[in-house]
């Protein structure tokens, strides 16, 4: 499949790149950014893909979160998707920030209108990592995930569903039980209909209750003053819950003082890639 590079920037001794490519998943153009280290020019590296929040583009993780410098030391290919098809023209795409337009979900949408492009669950887990090994020096051994807020949700929910497919996954606060809370139930509503057992499809904290794969360590940060914390809309003491039953380790840090944006990926995001490093380097 052909890919059109649409950015290069040399970072960190390595190349932060954006590519554009005709998605069949999502029956559009679709952008992704990837960051190739240092050690990418001689040998084949492990991938982490990194799942943005509502509104986000494959832009926002890269001028903001600061991740190219672990990345070069740690010799990992990270992959920026976007976080839906862009451009479809589908009525009431552009009506709202939390459904349509930059707000994916990371789900395989089954309602008419959504159910032919707003495919990004299959998108991230199964078209774009076969992108990425056919075009770029990637380890298709070895690949982790991680995510924020709606991307954390996606993270938690691809390594779930995939017992073995991704070596480690981590979260900067991420939704965790979204059939409990106000912007799943409206995402899962218009992508999946009225039938919940389809949303649970969806759910980290439903899919941690009946998780029976290998061993998966999860890291997660949550800021105690994110306003979306306090308003419900992550509920991780849920997940926290489901894990523990299940006996998944889970480490979960509360960080003090900071919010839901990206000056805290920033402050914290060295420590992700160390832990996926532990993995994919293995």
């Amino acid at each position: 499949m052909a890919l059109t590079q649409v950015s290069s920037n040399k970072c960190c001794d390595g190349y932060q790149k954006v590519f554009e490519h005709d998605s069949s998943e999502l029956k559009c153009k679709m952008k992704f950014a990837i960051y190739l280290p240092p050690k990418a020019e001689s040998s084949k590296c492990p991938v982490l893909y990194w799942l943005s929040g509502l509104t986000c583009t494959e832009q926002n993780f890269i001028t903001k979160a600061g991740s190219q410098q672990a990345a070069s030391e740690h010799g990992i290919i990270i992959v920026a998707p976007d976080t839906s098809p862009r451009g479809c023209n589908m009525e009431g795409e552009e009506e709202s920030w939390d459904f349509g337009t930059g707000a994916g979900f990371y789900v395989n949408a089954t309602q008419e209108p959504w159910k032919t492009n707003y495919r990004m669950y299959s998108y991230v887990t199964e078209e774009l990592p076969r992108l990425i090994n056919s075009n770029f020096p990637a380890d298709p051994e070895k690949m982790s995930i991680s995510g924020h807020s709606m991307g954390g949700h996606g993270a938690l929910i691809c390594a779930l569903k995939n017992p073995g497919k991704y070596k480690s996954v981590s979260a900067f606060a991420p939704i965790c039980n979204p059939i409990q809370c106000a912007w799943g139930q409206k995402a899962f509503s218009g992508y999946l209909g009225p039938d919940k057992s389809t949303w649970e499809l969806y759910d980290a904290t439903v899919l941690a209750e009946s998780y029976s794969g290998p061993e998966l360590d999860i890291l997660i940060d949550q800021g105690r003053d994110d306003q979306f914390l306090s308003s419900s809309q992550l509920l991780p003491d849920n997940l926290i819950a489901a894990c523990s039953k299940k006996k998944i380790p889970v480490v979960f840090r509360l960080q003090q003082g900071y919010d839901h944006s990206y000056h805290f990926i920033f402050s914290f995001i060295n420590d992700h890639i160390k832990h996926h490093a532990k993995y994919l380097n293995a």
